[in-house]
């Protein structure tokens, strides 16, 4: 069991969430939390901690804080806020709108 703390900037609840969902996804991971105050993202378990650092590079500003082991205590009280967030990532649907002109709206428009 690894424990491994980041401060990740992210600014909204929107950019918490796209972080925790592309961490989520690596094997092994058995706790995931962010403070949105400090901008730290704790992750605990049996996973490799260059992929998550290198996962989140990609998309924002990562800074390790510590990586070592984590306590089991830690690993079992957390399981909580995971399914926490795995339960509201999936009741809340991300909804599509699109808008498509008519052609009165626009005469000018070759592709309409």
């Amino acid at each position: 069991m690894k424990k491994l703390v980041l401060k990740v900037e992210v600014h909204d609840h929107k950019a918490k969430s796209k972080v925790m969902q592309a961490v989520s996804g690596f094997e092994g991971i058995r706790s995931l939390t962010m403070d949105m105050k400090d901008k730290k993202l704790m992750v605990s378990g049996d996973f490799d901690p260059v992929k998550v650092v290198n996962r989140l590079r990609k998309s924002w500003l990562t800074e390790i804080v510590s990586v070592g082991p984590a306590k089991e205590d830690e690993g079992k009280n957390n399981e909580d806020t995971v399914k926490a967030y795995q339960a509201y990532h999936y009741s809340y649907p991300l909804t599509y709108s699109y808008y498509v002109p008519d052609q009165e709206e626009t005469p000018n428009c070759v592709k309409c």
